[in-house]
């Protein structure tokens, strides 16, 4: 069985719509390492997209799915319902930003978790309209689309999106847009477009994930929740990529001393098995009628055996304070080819949520092709790293915050020689 052989079986049976980063084909994965089914291995540098923040098959969360499958798999928590669900629920109240009376629901994926905080939120304003931000990503449902700020690829083609959905600037020093920017294009849209009465929340990611690894000022957050007190509007933190350590704390908004009013939560909350929550104001949480949340998947008692054993991973193996350590000795190693890359025009993250963004040494302006090519370069090295950005120019690292010390090492030379091969190959 070969790699490409399966990609010709792939392009006949799967739609184009579904888009690979890889065409290597995954055999077993063990931490931060995965072999295809060719036998080559790869150091995994994306984590399934932050998903296996504590590992792949880290054995504890397979030791906790398999006591759990051999108790039972599904009830329908809205039907037969089980313990582990509502203790899920008292530790996430209890870990989440903010000191008030909080409850939680659980569903499957992130989209649909944004989509149940966005019904939480007009059930308990009554209102309509949201704001979210350019360059963020929310989901690829009808609401997640619309929330998302980018447009190509996950808007391309599906018609209107979703009314009463309005976007502003995300603040990018690099690029020239400034936190007064963000806040006086708020104000406009009051002014303009839709009254702050008919608002119910304002949805920010407090690191971009998609939209390029920029991580929002504190001055934002505090007038973001400055204004939404004023007006009574809900803010929603969008956690699905930057919760449970991967900024070096257990939820970005914890740097910022700021509670949002909802956080949304995914990816890494089970180590691997689908789960999302919405946790938030007890008032706000009870809005909704009964029966109008939920799903028949909802807290997977699969997922949330898992989730319980990544929380426990997380604070015995001290996972905080190894991504502030890892993203350090990332952040450092980039910083040492500063002066023979001039394509290198930011290092940026917290933690271990970490981007290097590049610009053409000749313009200036954002250069996707060799963010590109430092991607492609590293991947037949045996190194797996993904892309993001409105342009397409940033490379985002996400390798699971359990990643061996000598992996890591080996990791780090691995990138350095792809990006300084990049740059040797534009020299010429």
């Amino acid at each position: 069985m070969t790699n490409s052989a399966i990609s010709i079986r792939k392009n006949d049976a799967i739609s184009r719509g579904v888009a690979m980063a890889t065409q290597i084909y995954a055999d077993r994965a063990e931490n931060s390492e995965i072999w295809d089914v060719e036998g080559r291995r790869y150091i995994d540098f994306a984590s399934g997209i932050a998903v296996v923040n504590t590992g792949h098959r880290h054995p504890k969360i397979i030791a906790a799915v398999k006591a759990q499958l051999d108790r039972f798999t599904h009830t329908c928590h809205q039907v037969v319902p089980y313990e582990h669900y509502v203790h899920l629920a008292e530790r996430l109240n209890a870990l989440t930003p903010g000191d008030f009376a909080k409850k939680t629901i659980f569903v499957t994926t992130g989209a649909e978790a944004v989509e149940n905080a966005i019904k939480i939120a007009r059930a308990a304003t009554g209102r309509s309209a949201i704001i979210a931000f350019g360059g963020g990503f929310h989901g690829r449902t009808f609401m997640g689309m619309s929330l998302t700020g980018k447009v190509t690829p996950y808007k391309v083609g599906f018609g209107s999106m979703m009314g009463d959905v309005y976007h502003v600037p995300y603040p990018m020093a690099l690029h020239g847009v400034t936190v007064a920017d963000s806040l006086e294009a708020i104000e406009k849209l009051f002014k303009a477009s839709v009254d702050p009465a008919r608002v119910a929340a304002l949805i920010i990611e407090p690191v971009q994930g998609e939209g390029g690894f920029y991580e929002a000022p504190r001055d934002l957050l505090l007038a973001l929740r400055k204004l939404c007190d004023i007006h009574g509007i809900t803010l929603i933190a969008d956690e699905v990529q930057t919760g449970f350590a991967r900024t070096g704390r257990m939820f970005a908004m914890d740097a910022h001393d700021v509670a949002p009013d909802l956080i949304v939560m995914a990816k890494s909350l089970a180590g691997g098995f689908p789960l999302s929550a919405v946790t938030g104001r007890a008032d706000l949480m009870d809005a909704p009628v009964s029966g109008g949340l939920g799903g028949t998947y909802a807290g997977s008692p699969i997922g949330v055996a898992a989730a319980h054993a990544v929380l426990d991973i997380i604070e015995e193996e001290q996972l905080c304070a190894r991504a502030n350590a890892l993203g350090s000795r990332l952040k450092q190693r980039l910083e040492s080819l500063r002066a023979s890359v001039p394509e290198i025009a930011e290092i940026r993250g917290p933690g271990f949520m970490n981007a290097v963004e590049f610009v053409s040494n000749k313009t200036g302006l954002p250069d996707a092709n060799f963010a590109n090519s430092v991607r492609a370069t590293a991947l037949e090295k045996g190194l797996i790293l993904l892309t993001c950005g409105v342009y397409g120019n940033v490379i985002r690292f996400l390798a699971p915050i359990t990643i061996q010390d000598n992996v890591m090492a080996e990791a780090l030379d691995v990138l350095e020689s792809a990006i300084l091969d990049v740059r040797a190959g534009i020299a010429r």
